[in-house]
């Protein structure tokens, strides 16, 4: 296998790109292939327009205009939100979807792409995936006052996974959604794919390289998305007391699927190594953190997935 096909699309605030190694030996599976490529960027389109929160129009802004009333979802919205609420239980809150009204606090106002700025008003404090209740017999949603939803530490992943799901037959490919990777079979030279971790303070520089396949990865940073107002600072606050996390600078999460390296690795960063390695090995997934100081703390099976030929 040789040829490598990409298809490269903007969704979500980043540039997303699939590729998907070999079939194109005869036009028939070229244009399989193509399609499965078309249809797996497709849904990233989808997952934004359902879960924006800077959209009025979206499903998830008009769920946050209703309180103490249950609200009939979609497939996508109800399973993202049952995915975030079951993640902030385990982490304790350290990820809670309910960090809208904060977000919009610290400036997190402006969509990343349009440049349009569409505030909720909602209060910044006082809402925790508590006040939310989910119905799965009838699909439906309650939320028990008012509050924003944020479900950017999940959609990303989500949509990456739905992607996943359309590419599944040709066995080999990569989808990568500004950073956030799922990786499937082996690459071009018939190797594992190698995926280089960011380095927090060198924009074009990484720390370490990974050899991995038939999993996600995905990183949060204290140098991402920092906000457009006078109250700077990154987007990843400690939604259990709505400050900025400052003991670390990145954490990276290894996972069976995207939507859950994208939801822990949230947590990760905001969990800091110490309680967070304890937490990521009881939901099976890896992970390495560079603190404030760039030291660098891991899970214990972290090492096995280090490409030893990169020397570091």
């Amino acid at each position: 296998m040789s040829d490598v096909a990409i298809h490269t699309v903007p969704a979500m605030g980043t540039v997303v790109t699939v590729q998907v190694v070999g079939h194109g030996e005869t036009a028939e599976r070229r244009a399989l292939r193509d399609e499965a490529m078309r249809r797996a960027t497709d849904w990233f389109r989808m997952v934004e327009v359902t879960c924006s929160r800077f959209d009025p129009r979206s499903e998830l802004r008009t769920l946050c205009t209703t309180v103490e009333t249950p609200v009939p979802l979609s497939s996508v919205l109800f399973e993202l939100l049952v995915f975030a609420v079951a993640v902030a239980r385990e982490s304790g809150g350290a990820f809670d979807p309910t960090v809208g009204g904060a977000m919009e606090a610290r400036g997190f106002t402006r969509h990343f792409r349009t440049g349009a700025e569409h505030p909720s008003g909602v209060a910044a404090t006082g809402p925790t995936f508590e006040d939310i209740s989910v119905d799965r017999a009838n699909r439906t949603a309650t939320l028990h006052r008012a509050l924003m939803l944020d479900l950017g530490g999940v959609a990303k992943g989500f949509a990456a996974d739905l992607a996943a799901r359309e590419l599944a037959e040709f066995g080999d490919f990569a989808i990568d959604a500004g950073g956030d990777q799922f990786l499937s079979g082996r690459n071009a030279t018939g190797d594992l794919w190698s995926v280089g971790i960011r380095h927090p303070r060198k924009r074009d520089d990484v720390v370490e390289v990974l050899q991995i396949t038939d999993v996600a990865i995905c990183t949060s940073g204290d140098y991402e998305r920092v906000s457009s107002t006078g109250a700077g600072g990154h987007h990843l606050i400690d939604p259990r007391g709505g400050s900025r996390t400052a003991e670390v600078a990145s954490a990276t999460v290894i996972a069976p699927t995207a939507m859950a390296a994208d939801a822990l690795a949230t947590a990760a960063f905001v969990l800091g190594p110490e309680r967070g390695t304890p937490f990521l090995e009881r939901q099976g997934a890896s992970g390495v953190w560079y603190d404030a100081t760039l030291q660098r703390h891991a899970t214990t099976n972290f090492a096995s997935m280090i490409d030893a030929r990169v020397a570091r």
